[in-house]
């Protein structure tokens, strides 16, 4: 039990005094940057299913 209380210590104090959080700016910014990336993929995923699909339509 004792192991466990000094795990659970050792966690709150990493977390509490040696992780970096962002700041709020740094967080805003972050998220949009992985919104526009995740949109350029699905654009991207798209155009490549469209594509495949018309080829398809050709083939068959």
């Amino acid at each position: 039990m004792k192991k466990l209380i000094r795990q659970l210590k050792e966690v709150r104090d990493e977390f509490l005094y040696k992780v970096t959080w962002p700041s709020w700016d740094e967080l805003i910014e972050g998220s949009i940057l992985v919104a526009i990336a995740s949109l350029i993929i699905a654009v991207v995923v798209l155009v490549m299913d469209l594509a495949s699909q018309g080829i398809m339509g050709l083939i068959y």
